[in-house]
């Protein structure tokens, strides 16, 4: 039942993220659920990365944290969140690089450390996803499960006006994630359209495991070089080419089954930002507890 309130909590939130066009589909329509999911993968081909500020409001059983966050995502798992309280305070440093999680809670004064699982990057997310999904989503882009070619469906949503696409996959895993289309693209062969990401849900044995809302979306551009103040490096370049993808400015990720909650509100944002070295990794800290932390403990 509580499953089943949720979800239906999530379709209305939806509401406020319809694409444009109203209940009625494109004039041309993708053919086939793989070809809706490679629209969205040409989409967001430009994207190697983003860096951005946003406002964090987390809710947790152990109450709730606001605060501003400086966040950095590299494809295709490489993550940091810089935490700072309203009153400008350090909260928490989360680094991550594909194998290694690193975490400074600076209110508990301990440094956790260990593998770069879904469980450890939920401490701070409060939502268990893998670290590409994690990426995936802070750009705008929907992780999709491993599945055979052909097993995606798809069908328009007369009441909400946008694709909905299920993706069945394996360990009896499934994904719904629902596609807009961009407004000034609406009119143009299907194969020419940019998508927007609305939704994803991932569900296994029947269990929905978490679920991800995506709102408010827009242009964003590619960062500039990072230029030595001293004159003296050269200049460090983005990691990518040019990139006016859309990107979410509100993204909510939640599990349905628990209070864990998390939004993050963009501030502002660019895509492929230079990469400096260490980025992803942090030195151990002096003056606190040091943890090595797993999905046990």
């Amino acid at each position: 039942m509580r499953a089943h309130v949720a979800r239906c909590s999530f379709v209305s939130a939806l509401l406020l993220a319809t694409a444009c066009g109203g209940t009625r589909p494109p004039p041309s329509v993708f053919p086939t659920g793989d070809d809706a999911l490679g629209r969205m993968k040409a989409t967001y081909a430009c994207v190697n990365g983003v860096q951005g500020q946003a406002k964090i409001d987390r809710f947790a059983p152990e109450g709730r944290v606001r605060g501003e966050v400086h966040l950095f995502a590299v494809n295709p798992d490489r993550v940091r969140f810089d935490v700072v309280s309203p009153f400008g305070a350090m909260l928490y440093t989360l680094t991550a690089d594909g194998e290694r999680f690193q975490m400074l809670d600076v209110k508990e004064k301990q440094f956790l450390f260990g593998p770069a699982s879904p469980c450890n990057l939920a401490r701070m997310t409060r939502v268990p996803i893998p670290g590409h999904a994690l990426v995936s989503l802070l750009r705008g882009e929907a992780p999709v499960l491993l599945h055979q070619p052909g097993a995606p469906t798809i069908t328009w949503d007369t009441d909400h006006g946008f694709y909905r696409v299920l993706v069945p996959s394996t360990r009896d895993a499934q994904q719904e994630i629902h596609l807009g289309i961009r407004p000034e693209d609406w009119d143009k062969p299907w194969a020419q359209q940019r998508v927007r990401v609305l939704s994803v849900l991932v569900s296994q044995r029947g269990a929905d495991l978490y679920q991800a809302e995506l709102s408010n979306h827009e242009a964003a551009r590619t960062a500039p070089p990072r230029v030595d103040p001293d004159g003296i490096e050269d200049p460090i370049q983005p990691i990518g080419g040019a990139c006016d993808a859309e990107l979410p400015r509100s993204i909510r990720m939640r599990v349905p089954h628990t209070e864990e909650d998390v939004i993050f509100q963009y501030k502002e944002a660019q895509w492929n930002p230079p990469l400096v070295p260490g980025a992803f990794q942090q030195t151990e800290p002096g003056g606190v507890r040091k943890l090595f932390v797993t999905c046990d403990k």
